[in-house]
């Protein structure tokens, strides 16, 4: 057995599963963390299971993040039990170690957990018809109402200031200033459109110190492919990937769906008349986040759905070019100018928003109820 099968091994070994290991193999389609999915044998009965290596490089505070994950899951079962729905399927459920532990650190450092296994259910890469996005927002507003009492000041930030866009503005400053690579002259009207936008950033921080946006649970990563779908029904079954969970607002959980779901245009298309907000795609999303929510955001955050929309698209687009400016260092690239191409793709989304803005508007005062 090779060093990283016996790792995977003397993790698995280290849970409190029931039977002997039948099987362990890579699972999903994740970049940080690393997948597997364990099937044991109890007698005459398999018992499935989750097992992650967490990426400790990306994810400093272990302990903090695997804070929030318990205490999320645990509230959310509580939760959906109080709502006679399925706690096994509706959340992820943690397996302890033998010790009683939420997580296991193995002899060479690496940091494991397990949840149990969610079976007759996929995550979906893209949207294939609106129905699922419709799910998605539905789940997502969903999440929001069930952890609407939840102390969300009380969670750890795994990743600090990770949708503070008035501190990733000042990052990009700082970029274009210091111009490391000679390209600030290449992208002139990229930047000029960034700063033009500068005065917006950091509105939803000043709302919350001056205590007009409620501070939330937010998962901070929204897309489509975080959600299971029920094989049968079809409908949106359990919120995963909670690594990112952090005080924030839901506002940006709904408008970085918005970024990634609507958008006409993949994320890096070079044709940028291909790029646009689809009205159709965000009225789909807009209802079932409104209906999942089932009235437990307050009218400001309502409001400012649109807003929460266009900021994270704003945000990406910068952050994009603030890793161009600084050399390709953080986003994974396949070809040159590759952040370049998704940032200008992020941008155009933005002002394809800002030319409908009106019409986004509406669509949400149509949900609002």
């Amino acid at each position: 057995m090779d060093s990283k099968n016996a790792r995977k091994m003397e993790a698995a070994e280290a849970f409190a599963i029931k039977g002997q290991v039948k099987s362990c193999e890579l699972y999903g389609s994740g970049h940080i963390n690393l997948t597997f999915r364990l099937v044991c044998q109890d007698q005459d009965q398999e018992h499935a299971y989750i097992l992650q290596q967490m990426n400790h490089e990306v994810f400093k505070d272990i302990d903090g993040l695997m804070k929030n994950v318990k205490g999320v899951t645990s509230f959310l079962r509580r939760q959906i039990v109080a709502n006679h729905g399925d706690p096994d399927r509706e959340t992820l459920n943690l397996v302890p170690t033998k010790d009683g532990r939420d997580y296991y650190k193995d002899s060479t450092g690496n940091y494991w957990r397990m949840y149990l296994f969610v079976d007759q259910a996929t995550c979906y890469n893209l949207v294939e018809k609106p129905e699922d996005f419709y799910q998605s927002g539905k789940a997502f507003g969903r999440f929001q109402c069930l952890l609407a009492d939840y102390p969300a000041d009380e969670l750890t930030e795994t990743i600090p200031d990770f949708h503070n866009t008035a501190a990733r503005f000042r990052t990009f400053q700082k970029a274009v200033e210091d111009d490391v690579m000679g390209r600030a002259a290449q992208v002139e009207d990229e930047i000029r459109f960034i700063r033009e936008r500068e005065k917006d950033m950091s509105l939803a921080y000043d709302l919350q110190r001056a205590g007009k946006l409620p501070l939330r649970v937010s998962h901070n990563d929204t897309k489509l492919n975080n959600i299971m779908i029920d094989d049968t029904t079809r409908e949106a079954v359990c919120i995963i990937d909670l690594d990112t969970i952090m005080p924030g607002f839901s506002i940006f959980d709904y408008g970085d769906s918005i970024r990634f779901g609507a958008n006409t245009a993949e994320e890096d298309e070079r044709d940028l008349s291909k790029v646009s907000l689809s009205l159709p795609l965000f009225d789909v999303y807009t209802k079932g986040f409104l209906e999942g929510s089932q009235g437990r955001l307050t009218e400001t955050e309502t409001d400012m759905l649109p807003y929460g929309a266009r900021m994270m698209t704003l945000e990406c687009g910068m952050r994009f070019l603030t890793d161009y400016l600084q050399g390709d260092v953080y986003f994974h690239i396949n070809r040159e100018g590759h952040n370049l191409d998704r940032c200008r793709t992020q941008l155009a989304l933005v002002a394809d928003m800002e030319r409908k803005w009106t019409q986004m508007k509406d669509i949400v005062k149509r949900y609002q109820g």
